[in-house]
């Protein structure tokens, strides 16, 4: 067995490795929040009325959540509501724009 042969397996056993252990380091930098993705675009387990990622049907839906940078949340801006009363996002599920 050739030398090369022998080192491409260990070599993508040793970039695998390496690669698990970069996403826990990355989920540490991020966080739920919930109330700003488009309808389609929320992380998983949204809440009733979804089954996982990519299954909210409305607009910054209250119990949908998407991964945003750690401490961004709240700072994101959302359009008003449709009475014109504010929208804002959060790092819990809330109660707002749910479907029917």
């Amino acid at each position: 067995m050739p030398i090369s042969s022998k080192i491409t397996p260990f070599a993508s056993a040793v970039l695998t490795a390496l690669a698990a252990q970069a996403l826990p380091a990355d989920a540490a930098t991020k966080e739920k929040c919930f109330g700003v993705a488009r309808a389609g675009l929320n992380g998983c387990a949204a809440g009733p009325g979804t089954k996982c990622a990519g299954t909210s049907t409305v607009d910054y839906q209250g119990n949908a959540w998407t991964l945003v940078d750690k401490g961004t949340c709240l700072d994101i801006e959302l359009p008003a509501t449709a009475d014109g009363s504010p929208r804002m996002p959060s790092l819990e599920a809330i109660d707002r724009d749910l479907p029917a």
